[in-house]
């Protein structure tokens, strides 16, 4: 029987491998010098989304998910404008933020397989909606770690990860 794994309970934090996102990022933010847009993930169970970058800023919506990934947009002092995979989001405090690399999956019955070749065994099944750790990712592959399970799934069926993103 395979294991199906239905939430985003996930343990340690993975470090960040690779901060450049060949193909994603054009341009590097004016606060951080990092990449923009590149993905971050929820470092808190709630944050607000603000309309501008400053707490004066009226609250449009909270995020209620730790982990999520979020992909920034742009930069302005401690604030940083997020979307989420639909697209949804306006600017929360960095603060809020994890540099964590987290995907949510978007595939239902998804199959995690043991190593990065379809004839692989699988290891564990993704339901729709849930979110894993990102490791290692090859331009179609990416290793993935969710509640106790870990191993390779196909990138084109993962939200967090540029397409032409590699990791090591």
């Amino acid at each position: 029987m395979i294991p199906k794994l239905r939430s985003a309970l996930l343990g340690a934090a993975l470090a960040t491998v690779s901060l450049v996102m060949p193909g994603l990022a054009d341009e590097v933010g004016q606060v951080t010098n990092l990449p923009v847009p590149r993905f971050v993930s929820m470092k808190a169970a709630e944050g607000n989304v603000r309309r501008g970058p400053s707490l004066t800023h009226r609250i449009d919506w909270v995020f209620k998910h730790r982990d999520m990934p979020l992909r920034i947009t742009a930069e302005h002092g401690h604030w940083r404008r997020v979307e989420d995979r639909d697209g949804m989001g306006g600017w929360v405090h960095y603060s809020l933020l994890s540099g964590t690399r987290t995907v949510l999956i978007e595939q239902d019955r998804l199959r995690l397989l043991v190593r990065p070749d379809p004839k692989a065994p699988v290891a564990a099944e993704f339901e729709m909606g849930a979110i894993a750790r990102l490791g290692e990712c090859t331009l179609e592959w990416c290793y993935l770690r969710a509640d106790g399970y870990k191993g390779w799934a196909p990138k084109a069926r993962l939200w967090g990860v540029g397409t032409t993103e590699i990791r090591e």
